[in-house]
């Protein structure tokens, strides 16, 4: 038997209870392995696979989530944030939200329908914009739209939820919380002047 040494008895005390929680299954754990073997060889990993959303569902919440955060100078889209990832995710998790969810999606293509005779997907920018701006303004929306805006207000709710618990979202705040300050130098000036204390 090998000698144990101090680092190799850490290394199994510390990864005892870390184990004894993992409740994978098996396809999950050939998930995990295959994602760390892609990490280490630097191969792209496999595109992700939706476990709530159809295909046609997957595609218009890809465009959805990119109108309402798309890309800018400062940082990427949803879709870069792996917002629609992350829906799918809450989808998966919390079954009493998949109904709003696809009754939303649909919705919104009935709407499309109506209007244009196609679905949100294959609608033009200025149709596309025409149906959200009937949905995006609680305040100003007809009563006729009440479904569309309550599925957009969570729609949305949950797409910023979902960039700006991300890693990029986090960038984008410039969030500095958890940060170690070797010392407190007091509320900056121009911060004490806005509360008008300073």
């Amino acid at each position: 038997m090998d000698k144990l040494n101090r680092r190799t008895l850490l290394k199994v005390l510390g990864a005892a209870p870390a184990a004894a929680g993992f409740t994978w299954t098996e396809a999950e754990a050939a998930q995990a392995a295959k994602s760390q073997a892609a990490r280490r060889t630097g191969a792209k990993p496999a595109a992700f696979k939706p476990k709530f959303f159809t295909a046609h569902e997957w595609a218009t919440v890809n465009l959805l989530v990119d109108i309402i955060i798309p890309k800018d100078e400062r940082s990427g889209s949803a879709t870069d944030a792996g917002v629609p990832e992350f829906m799918d995710f809450m989808m998966s998790d919390q079954p009493g939200r998949q109904t709003a969810m696809r009754g939303g999606l649909r919705w919104i293509d009935a709407q499309c329908e109506k209007r244009y005779d196609k679905r949100f997907l294959e609608c033009t920018e200025a149709e596309r914009t025409a149906v959200l701006d009937d949905i995006a303004w609680p305040q100003k929306a007809k009563p006729e739209f009440l479904h569309g805006v309550t599925f957009f207000n969570s729609f949305r709710d949950l797409t910023a939820a979902g960039f700006w618990s991300s890693k990029m979202g986090v960038i984008d705040l410039e969030y500095t919380g958890n940060t170690m300050m070797p010392e407190w130098p007091g509320c900056p000036p121009e911060a004490l002047k806005k509360l008008g204390v300073g």
